[in-house]
């Protein structure tokens, strides 16, 4: 179980920029801090999926670098398993695939060869290594691609590799950051398949996304971040009425336009 309680995050501003301009796009800006997050709490049980929502600029990778270990929240706390993330960061990191548009893989080593790597990085043994590398390759469909040279790839295998190696070690908890983004259709179902396989092996997953239809697919939970505010988290149900696509749109809208008028009030 993930439990997240009360998360802030703020980073100090260039002395350069124009602050005046910049506070009137974003609240969140005081003084010489940029406020990204400013209260987060939600929570994830085994074998569950938590849509974490929000506009662009809202918080949502902020959150995610928070919990992958990234980043070390200025306040708040994080709990997966029963431990306590701060206290324990190495042992906690071990415990989580995190994939970010900053995952990245050696560009001249075949997609074999890096998840080899990240395997040994890990402390997996061969054996272990090598059992990882077949069941990913069947999950994420690779098994045609092992060979090649990442540099070759397109952006749908290029991120089907790297979900593999950011699972690579068997993590208890996987957290993804738009993982379809700008995928083609056939890229973008391997994505969810695996996402929905996880639960399967009672693992929970956390991932961002704009997608709804996704949201409508796979997720149990969602939570909803606005100006680093998460106002909302919930079943799927509890939040919208119903799984439906457009229900969900409907109540996303409506809470972006009450959050929009709170600030400008």
């Amino acid at each position: 179980m993930i439990v997240v309680e009360h998360l802030a995050k703020r980073f100090r501003v260039p002395k350069s920029k124009p602050l005046s301009s910049c506070k009137r796009q974003d609240p969140r800006l005081d003084g010489h801090y940029f406020y990204s997050v400013r209260d987060v709490s939600f929570q994830t049980r085994s074998g569950e999926v938590l849509g974490l929502l929000g506009p662009n600029g809202a918080g949502k990778t902020t959150v995610l670098r928070m919990l992958s270990g990234v980043l070390t929240p200025d306040r708040g706390r994080i709990e997966i398993g029963g431990q306590d993330w701060q206290h324990q960061p190495e042992q906690m990191r071990h415990q989580i695939g995190f994939l970010s548009a900053s995952t990245s893989l050696y560009q001249r080593f075949t997609v074999e060869e890096n998840l080899h790597y990240f395997g040994v990085l890990y402390g997996l043994s061969e054996a272990k290594v090598a059992q990882r590398i077949s069941e990913l390759s069947e999950q994420l469909e690779l098994e045609p691609f092992l060979q090649r040279k990442v540099g070759e790839l397109s952006l749908g295998m290029n991120q089907r590799a790297s979900i593999a190696r950011a699972v690579i070690h068997q993590p208890d908890v996987v957290i993804l950051d738009e993982p379809t983004t700008g995928l083609d259709i056939m890229s973008a179902q391997a994505v969810l398949d695996f996402i929905d396989s996880q639960k399967t092996q009672n693992r929970p997953v956390i991932f961002s996304t704009h997608r709804l239809e996704e949201v409508s697919l796979l997720c149990d939970r969602v939570a909803i971040i606005l100006y680093g505010h998460c106002v909302f988290e919930g079943t799927l149900e509890e939040f919208a009425g119903s799984r439906d696509t457009e229900a969900l749109r409907m109540a996303f809208v409506e809470r972006q336009k009450r959050a929009q008028a709170e600030v400008a009030g």
